[in-house]
């Protein structure tokens, strides 16, 4: 059993455990002080560019990402016609969410975004609610059905 300050990794081919502190040091600490007030706008390009990166075809392969990832368990909520709601949860966002730590994911949020862009050839945006009382993120995801110039 692990500690609530290790987050594991499961792969295929063996486990892996890191400790969450190292995580939370280089994106919760350091990358902020780096960054600074450009912050969100810097993490949400840079899930974008890492969507470009790792073009995935379904859902399924984002889903599949995001675990392998590290990321967290990503599931839908909510399809309509206009957007979608995923809700993001995991032990470590459990964690930062107990701790009150300034957390952002906007990176989630922009690879996100640049992936259902990618599949619906539509303009697509996306932004997180961090939703204290469950532990969890919401990532609402929100296209233009008319912008298919991307």
């Amino acid at each position: 059993m692990k500690s609530s300050a290790e987050l594991e990794i499961n792969t295929e081919n063996n486990e892996l455990s890191i400790p969450a502190f190292g995580y939370e040091l280089i994106r919760d600490i350091l990358l902020p002080e780096i960054l600074g007030k450009e912050t969100p706008d810097i993490l949400y390009w840079s899930g974008k560019l890492l969507a470009r990166k790792f073009p995935l075809m379904s859902i399924n392969e984002i889903i599949s990402f995001f675990d392998e990832a590290g990321w967290g368990n990503l599931r839908i909520t909510k399809d309509e016609k206009k957007g979608m709601e995923l809700e993001l949860t995991s032990p470590l966002i459990s964690r930062q969410i107990e701790l009150k730590t300034e957390s952002s994911f906007k990176l989630e949020a922009g690879f996100l975004a640049e992936q259902i862009q990618s599949q619906k050839k539509v303009r697509t945006e996306a932004y997180e609610e961090i939703v204290k009382r469950h532990k969890k993120v919401k990532i609402i995801v929100q296209w233009d059905l008319k912008d298919t110039d991307v």
